[in-house]
């Protein structure tokens, strides 16, 4: 019986890594070690930033946030979360996954919004960019840690590296897709008032396009948090290596503490990223406004859409 594979294959395998190994890795070899050194920089100094802080004033802070951006009882659920991953002892660990989390997104924020700006102003781009944004996200993260390997070494900066490459689509679809959702009529009018292209883009585009960039940024932020474990593949640290370590101990304890830090932290800023996109956010009063009102003796209180006392 006949069998293409007898007659004739393509030896691709052979092609890819003679251009890597051959070629890519000897001739660019220093430009990619350089690439890793902002990223090095800006995550070695969030680390040593989020591990400095005592655990009790970074919860009671990102509980305020929670609490001025969303309700209280994202801020209560934030608290009882932290506390919890304090209290099963993994705490070093995810604020090391949180510096390379907030690494990655920074990363990809400055390199997707930019692309997103330029694929919504010329179709051609946007085409031609498609398909490599395709490629990014259907093809499995497994397929390139060995080319970032060979390019970057073993580390975190290489982990981040692949956890951007994973997590940059989303934001810069979303930022295309919002931008080119402005109506035209409201272009039209900023131009007929004599704006330039960069006050229409910052003062128009940008402002009308912010949920839909947000979106992109907390999906870019889920895909980040979703690559931890497989970061740790090769070499990076976090949560993500303490269930990697317990998988390949068959530690079930160690790999649930793991889990349980990563799944926590990704719903706390999972709401938080999505109340900050929303159009209308929960109008919940603020600490100092709560702490005012236990020294307003006698003061009626008034309506804050009509201004009436409520009674």
């Amino acid at each position: 019986m006949w069998q293409p594979s007898d007659t004739f294959e393509i030896p691709l395998d052979t092609w890819v890594e003679s251009a890597i190994k051959g070629w890519l890795v000897p001739n660019f070899r220093d430009v990619f070690q350089a690439i890793q050194v902002p990223i090095t920089v800006v995550l070695e100094g969030l680390d040593m930033a989020l591990q400095a802080i005592p655990m009790p004033v970074f919860a009671i802070a990102v509980a305020l946030v929670a609490w001025a951006v969303a309700s209280r009882g994202l801020a209560l659920f934030t608290l009882i979360s932290l506390a919890i991953v304090d209290l099963i002892g993994v705490w070093t660990q995810t604020m090391t996954t949180l510096a390379m989390i907030l690494t990655a997104v920074l990363f990809c924020a400055i390199v997707g919004v930019p692309l997103g700006i330029g694929a919504a102003r010329r179709d051609g781009f946007e085409k031609g960019l498609r398909p490599v944004l395709d490629i990014m996200q259907t093809i499995p993260p497994f397929v390139y840690l060995v080319p970032i390997v060979m390019l970057f070494g073993v580390g975190m900066a290489p982990g981040i590296i692949a956890t951007i490459i994973f997590a940059l689509p989303p934001i810069i679809r979303l930022t295309n897709l919002g931008i080119r959702s402005v109506p035209e009529d409201l272009i039209e009018a900023a131009f007929a008032f004599g704006s330039s292209p960069r006050q229409v883009l910052w003062e128009v585009q940008l402002p009308l396009a912010l949920r839909t960039i947000m979106a992109g940024l907390n999906q870019t932020l889920m895909l980040a948090l979703s690559m931890a474990v497989i970061a740790a593949l090769i070499g990076a640290g976090g949560l993500g290596l303490t269930v990697y370590t317990g998988l390949g101990r068959l530690d079930v304890g160690a790999a649930t503490e793991g889990g349980l830090g990563i799944v926590l932290l990704a719903m706390i800023l999972d709401r938080i990223t999505q109340a900050l996109g929303s159009d209308s956010p929960t109008k919940t009063p603020g600490f100092l406004e709560t702490l005012k009102s236990f020294f307003r003796f006698g003061t009626p209180a008034t309506s804050p859409e009509t201004g009436r006392r409520v009674s």
